[in-house]
């Protein structure tokens, strides 16, 4: 055993903290008092008076919902335009030219918001997994609102004072933070959903009331699916003092009243209870309780004599009503669908529910067990068979996301391009390797966006030292963004290998979030001549022609996976995206000489492509010799019937 040394900050040296102590004994006796405010633990005045019989005590302030200190901040940050860009990197994807999946990496409150354009309303299902606030596990930066200055500063490209710490509940603001960091996520997430589309959120005790309210008050309570309890564990640790916790919740929202019936398929597991014992010729069914949990008292018009045929005694229940109404009761008997026992001598009937009218699946329940949807335990194993080792600590079984995108409404028109599942919490990447896989099996085209905050991992930290051990065998990073870009790659080469014949999407781009390629104005008092002159030419002199292009895409709302060709005209690159929706020419010289030509070759490239809708070009504008060359080569295109032309 050694000898802990006291610092000065130790609690042990210090003097008693009798603010605390009042506090703790307020909580004890009276813990609706306690709030939490600006600065951590409040008293609720208002609270006081009323428990004090003062009748000044005001309820002009009392209404439904969920409220904390900077709710309506975190909801105003959602709205702050974006001030970044995503820049590619296709050495780190798969398949860059042919797939449509996407793997960013950067803060997701800056992506989701750069995502609006090109995502609004386009997302079929939005899975996240976000840290459950156990104050330790709960990573967040202190200053949230500034996106892009915390991801280059968690990333080494800048030095600055921020810190990404835990959110401990001795910081007095426990849910609080928490919220503030969902809230505005969650906002930006609603608009990326189509309107029959949902968001699923795992969660665990510890938010689940406070998540379902706060969606409650983003998606509209009109809009709340379930809260689905899934069995992520089946066995119990007997070292919980009270209660040991088998469970992960899932509460779920749609975005509008366009999805209005859901269906899952049926497993095999399910099928299992279908048998035929009358060969009835309508097939395997199985049956259900004919009698209600309602006594007569309370639905009186639901008590009515049923005859066996068997036996011809008419028979009422002694205490409680039957399920259905008398005429649909009825049609039962007219469809021969009560079940009065293999020897027809059985108390009650039972109604027989077939097999063969289940075409379009079963309803969902809220019970999820584990034989169905697999457990933590299994998410790790299949990791740990991926890599050889856990590198992610209880990650999601693929079982589970799977579930959730089988479910389905069976009557809903086709659509024109392939879902698109979200999620912006990617941690070990289930959902990509759930979406992959089950393409695979159903012949499907899903397409995943995920999300990743690059979050360091600590080789000196017990918890995160076979992740970082793993960064360094790959010569990476210390992040779990490049373990989970790793996962897609050997997840990808696993499904290739069990399913050679399937030439379904298996690939993903990868961007990461950065400041804008447009330089702002930023002068040096010491040196405004040379601060002038740098600020001729408008874009970062460290960005690729690839870096701004894909900033245009972003930009005018163009897919990040749309097709981009390229052709040299008059000597310059040209690109033309999304089958020339947009032309851009990004070299950084064009002379008057050689506007004729370029543009002539853009006109030509254009009128091969045959673009339908309007048409963009965009060129460098510190590129042109003179504001003569950029009026000619506009006048050009203009006159040809590209009236679109920009420069930047």
């Amino acid at each position: 055993m050694t000898m802990k040394k006291l610092a000065l900050n130790d609690p042990e040296t210090g003097s008693p903290d009798l603010v605390a102590e009042n506090i703790e004994q307020l909580k004890a006796l009276f813990p609706e008092l306690l709030t939490e405010g600006s600065d951590g633990v409040a008293v609720d005045v208002e609270v006081l008076k009323a428990l004090v019989g003062d009748e000044n005590v005001t309820n002009a302030d009392e209404k439904f919902g969920l409220n904390w200190h900077g709710k309506r901040r975190a909801s105003q940050l959602a709205l702050t335009p974006s001030t970044g860009t995503l820049r590619p990197f296709p050495e780190e994807g798969l398949n860059w030219d042919t797939t449509q999946n996407l793997m960013i990496e950067g803060d997701n409150l800056e992506v989701l918001k750069l995502l609006q354009k090109g995502f609004a309303g386009r997302v079929k299902l939005i899975y996240i997994d976000p840290p459950y606030n156990t104050g330790k596990d709960f990573v967040y930066p202190d200053n949230y609102q500034d996106s892009i200055k915390n991801y280059l500063e968690l990333t080494g490209q800048v030095e600055g004072g921020s810190k990404v710490s835990s959110n401990t509940e001795a910081s007095g603001r426990f849910h609080t933070d928490w919220l503030n960091m969902m809230y505005p996520r969650l906002k930006l997430a609603r608009s990326l959903l189509r309107q029959d589309g949902m968001i699923v959120v795992n969660i665990d005790d510890g938010e689940a009331a406070t998540l379902r309210m706060t969606m409650a008050d983003i998606f509209g309570e009109e809009n709340f699916l379930a809260t689905i309890s899934w069995e992520k564990r089946y066995t119990r640790s007997n070292n919980a003092r009270l209660f040991y916790s088998l469970k992960d919740t899932l509460v779920i929202f749609r975005r509008s009243e366009a999805l209005n019936y859901l269906r899952e398929a049926r497993t095999d597991k399910s099928k299992e209870i279908y048998s035929n014992p009358d060969d009835d010729p309508r097939g395997d069914w199985t049956s259900s309780s004919y009698v209600n949990p309602a006594t007569k008292n309370q639905r009186p018009n639901l008590v009515y004599k049923i005859a066996n045929p068997v036996t011809g005694e008419s028979i009422e229940h002694p205490t409680h009503a039957w399920k259905y109404e008398y005429a649909e009761h009825q049609r039962h008997v007219e469809e021969k669908r009560l079940w009065w026992g293999q020897d027809g001598d059985a108390k009650y009937p039972r109604l027989k529910n077939f097999l063969c009218e289940m075409a379009d699946g079963m309803v969902p329940i809220d019970l999820w067990g584990y034989e169905g949807s697999g457990t933590t335990d299994e998410g790790g194993q299949e990791v740990k068979a991926l890599f050889g080792e856990p590198v992610f600590d209880n990650p999601k079984p693929t079982r589970l996301i799977r579930r959730l995108l089988r479910l389905k409404d069976p009557a809903a028109p086709p659509q024109d391009e392939p879902s698109i599942v979200l999620d912006f919490f990617a941690g070990s990447g289930t959902t990509a390797h759930a979406a992959m896989a089950e393409n695979a099996e159903d012949c499907q085209s899903r397409r995943f966006v995920l999300v990743q905050l690059p979050q360091p991992l600590d080789p000196e930290d017990t918890d995160q030292k076979v992740a970082a051990d793993f960064c360094d065998k790959l010569s990476k990073p210390r992040n779990i963004a490049e373990l989970t870009k790793e996962r897609l790659r050997r997840a990808a080469q696993k499904i290739r290998d069990e399913n050679p014949e399937f030439d379904g999407d298996l690939g993903f781009r990868v961007f990461k979030l950065d400041s804008s390629n447009i330089r702002s104005w930023e002068p040096e008092r010491e040196n405004l001549d040379k601060a002038l002159l740098d600020s001729v030419e408008h874009l970062r002199h460290d960005r690729t022609e690839t870096d701004v292009l894909y900033e245009l895409l972003l930009k005018l709302g163009l897919d990040l996976s749309v097709p981009i060709e390229k052709s040299v005209i008059a000597g310059k690159d040209v690109y033309a995206v999304g089958g020339g929706v947009l032309i851009a020419c990004l070299a950084e010289q064009i002379e008057g000489a050689e506007v004729e030509a370029l543009a002539q070759g853009i006109l030509d490239w254009h009128e091969a492509l045959t673009p339908t809708g309007e048409i963009t070009c965009v060129f460098r504008d510190s590129a042109f010799a003179d504001d003569i060359a950029k009026t000619n080569l506009a006048a050009i295109l203009e006159q040809h019937g590209i009236a679109n032309v920009r420069s930047l």
